[in-house]
């Protein structure tokens, strides 16, 4: 059952994971599963590379000033804080194991800044981070 997004928070995060799923096709990943959740945490896209399965995290930063701007006061890192990181690290060991995935992954960090008074967004896309 696909979830449901109520929330004008959660309605814009899940705007920021449809455009970073975007931007992610047009550089050649294939998404397999967005909001895989289970009890101790959520993955908010997962995704194929070439032989490597990429764990990507969306991180978004709205603004209705000119998102250039900001970009450079925003640091995603800020908010992956001791738990976030351990939560995500237990979901995706639990998606490896449940889908008997064996091989190369990663986990990425893609950072939507969203100007919500244009409509235009850019991304940040970190790569490879280390868990």
């Amino acid at each position: 059952m696909p979830k449901v997004f109520t929330s004008k928070p959660q309605k814009i995060g899940e705007a920021c994971e449809h455009i970073a799923c975007r931007y992610l096709t047009r550089k050649g990943y294939f998404i397999l599963e967005r909001n895989y959740t289970k009890k101790c945490g959520e993955i908010d896209i997962i995704a194929r590379k070439g032989n490597v399965l990429h764990f990507i995290e969306v991180k978004s930063k709205t603004s209705s000033l000119d998102y250039t701007q900001k970009i450079d006061d925003y640091r995603p890192e800020d908010n992956m804080h001791f738990w976030k990181i351990e939560r995500i690290k237990k979901t995706i060991q639990l998606y490896l194991y449940e889908r008997r995935v064996e091989g190369d992954w990663k986990f990425d960090l893609a950072v939507v800044y969203l100007n919500t008074e244009s409509k235009q967004a850019k991304i940040k896309f970190m790569e490879d981070i280390i868990l």
